[in-house]
């Protein structure tokens, strides 16, 4: 069968004109449609980002009052009378006495005076008074000339003049020898200062902060520290709360050690329990924030299984320490009846940890102080140890 050729002829053209047309608009509606639910998507996102912001910024700010202040931690109404204390005297120069028991923070206290003032761009110098042998005190305050005394090889550079502009932190000055508390007085209250062998007169500009956790003011009274010191030290003078006064913060400081302490080991860190915590608060610690550290520390490295072993003293143990710390006021003693119950009181902690000196368990943490101190305090009182276990002092 023939058929014509014009009978078979389709306008092609026009058929695809018409599909390409369909699908061009079409496709523009759909990315139309597209766009819009990019658009509301990316509202979302951006007001999940701008809540989330607000959100860590809060948490944030809940952090840093937990902290309490700066490397203080805590929020305990003892604690944040000593920080709106530190508010009021870090921008000034005035001279600050920080009184407390041992192992209450005394030298944190001191460091954020010195981070507040207008002095922080300058350094922060520390003595332990209690650790420096007495002949050398004049030398290590006020620095010494070649030659001035057997093994001054070098000019040496005191304590004072490296403070320079900055801030100088007596700890334990009431250990300060009645000798050279003239000569610090002088420079305190002249801002001049001589080195051992040496004629030359040198200007300091130094802001001092001193603490102690003696009686300055009874010690002042009864002649074992000048009178005219104290007074010039303690212009402003700020009380650190033993723990046992501030135990709601025992929660926050053991989370802070925990952490600590597990970065220090490599171990992860233990959950903390509302038991643990129990425990913590009811144990009058003697030793103050520092012997909960160590308690901490020795805990992590103890723990098996995620668990932590909390080992704290038998309460007649802890009862001696805390007598010793919080004990009545005396009748007035002669300054070697002084001498020989100090003597006592450290025999007894000796014998109490086998003549361990510093660390974990050893005599320092029994009696709530330093091992530097509690070596330099067993030289002078010549009390007879082995010397395998003893901190350096020198």
């Amino acid at each position: 069968m023939k058929t014509s050729g014009c009978d078979c002829v389709t306008d092609w053209s026009a058929i695809v004109l018409v599909d390409f047309s369909q699908i061009r608009l079409g496709g523009v509606g759909h990315l139309d449609q597209r766009r819009a639910r990019n658009g509301h998507a990316f509202e979302e996102i951006e007001a999940l980002r701008k809540r989330l912001e607000l959100e860590n910024e809060y948490l944030r700010e809940e952090a840093v009052g937990a902290r309490a202040f700066g490397e203080l931690i805590g929020q305990s109404a003892a604690l944040k009378a000593v920080a709106r204390q530190i508010d009021l005297v870090a921008p000034t120069d005035s001279a600050v006495l920080i009184l407390g028991e041992s192992g209450t923070g005394k030298e944190l206290v001191a460091r954020e005076i010195h981070c507040r003032s207008k002095r922080s761009g300058r350094s922060l110098i520390k003595v332990n008074c209690a650790a420096v042998p007495r002949e050398l005190y004049e030398s290590e305050f006020f620095g010494h000339a070649k030659g001035a005394f057997t093994g001054a090889l070098r000019d040496r550079v005191g304590r004072f003049e490296l403070a320079e502009g900055g801030t100088l932190f007596l700890d334990e000055v009431g250990e300060i020898p009645l000798e050279l508390q003239a000569k610090l007085l002088r420079v305190l209250q002249e801002g001049e200062l001589e080195r051992v062998g040496e004629e030359r007169t040198r200007r300091v500009n130094v802001r001092l902060v001193a603490a102690t956790n003696r009686d300055l003011r009874g010690e002042a009274e009864a002649g074992r520290f000048r009178q005219d010191l104290f007074y010039r030290l303690s212009v402003f003078p700020i009380e650190v709360p033993p723990l046992r006064k501030r135990k709601e913060d025992i929660p926050l400081l053991t989370e802070h050690f925990l952490e600590a302490s597990a970065r220090k080991v490599g171990r992860p860190t233990p959950p903390l329990t509302l038991a643990t915590v129990q425990r913590l608060q009811q144990y009058d610690w003697p030793g103050n924030v520092r012997e909960l550290q160590h308690v901490i520390e020795r805990a992590v490295i103890t723990s098996t299984k995620g668990r932590l072993n909390i080992e704290l003293p038998s309460p007649a143990k802890a009862s001696r320490v805390i007598e010793t710390n919080i004990a009545a006021e005396p009748a007035v003693r002669t300054d070697a009846q002084i001498r020989q119950i100090e003597a006592d009181n450290i025999r007894a902690a000796l014998k109490a940890t086998n003549g361990k000196v510093s660390g974990p368990g050893g005599a320092a943490e029994l009696l709530g102080m330093k091992p530097t101190t509690l070596a330099s305090r067993i030289k002078a009182l010549g009390i007879a140890l082995p010397t395998r276990n003893w901190p350096d002092v020198t």
